[in-house]
């Protein structure tokens, strides 16, 4: 299973019951069941995998399963799915298709390196450049830059994170 490649552990929330729910597992290769659970009490069961200790993603497309992603940490609905669901959920798969959901998780994962490295950079670029453009180093080392400079710098500052992010059409997912 690619969410398995992933380091993903899955589990299957269903309201059939337990026999179906196991059989269906065991074809497609889901970890945990949690079947014939009542569509309002899907959000509860969502709170407790995250009081055992899981960041939880529900994948969801009917006004059911709504409550249940607005508590996951992160709401996934299907594209073909209804409109309230949608709403509920923090990203979704166009097209209706759960395939793409491996795809929605790597670009996840490379945006969020991209976005840590963008902080580093922006970081850096304020905690050295502003220091020196306002003169700190002149009284110990006699080095000043002029402000045309230090405008410069900043500059660079947003080049070096736009074109960090624009890397992601790059990224191999």
């Amino acid at each position: 299973m690619a969410l398995h490649k992933l380091g993903i552990k899955v589990a299957m929330l269903t309201g059939d019951n337990m026999r179906t729910a196991e059989y269906i597992a065991k074809q497609v290769g889901i970890d945990r069941v949690i079947a014939e659970v009542l569509p309002v009490d899907k959000a509860n069961e969502i709170k407790k995998l995250q009081k055992e200790g899981f960041r939880v993603a529900m994948v969801g497309d009917g006004i059911n399963d709504a409550p249940a992603l607005a508590t996951a940490d992160v709401g996934v609905a299907m594209g073909k799915g209804t409109d309230v669901a949608i709403e509920s959920s923090d990203i979704t798969l166009l097209g209706g298709h759960i395939s793409k959901l491996p795809r929605a998780i790597k670009l996840a994962r490379v945006t969020m390196r991209v976005i840590k490295q963008n902080l580093f950079w922006a970081f850096f670029y304020n905690t050295v450049g502003i220091p020196i453009a306002a003169g700190a180093l002149y009284p110990l080392i006699g080095i000043m830059i002029s402000p045309a400079i230090a405008g410069v710098y900043m500059a660079l500052s947003s080049v070096s994170v736009i074109s960090n992010s624009l890397l992601l059409k790059r990224a191999k997912i």
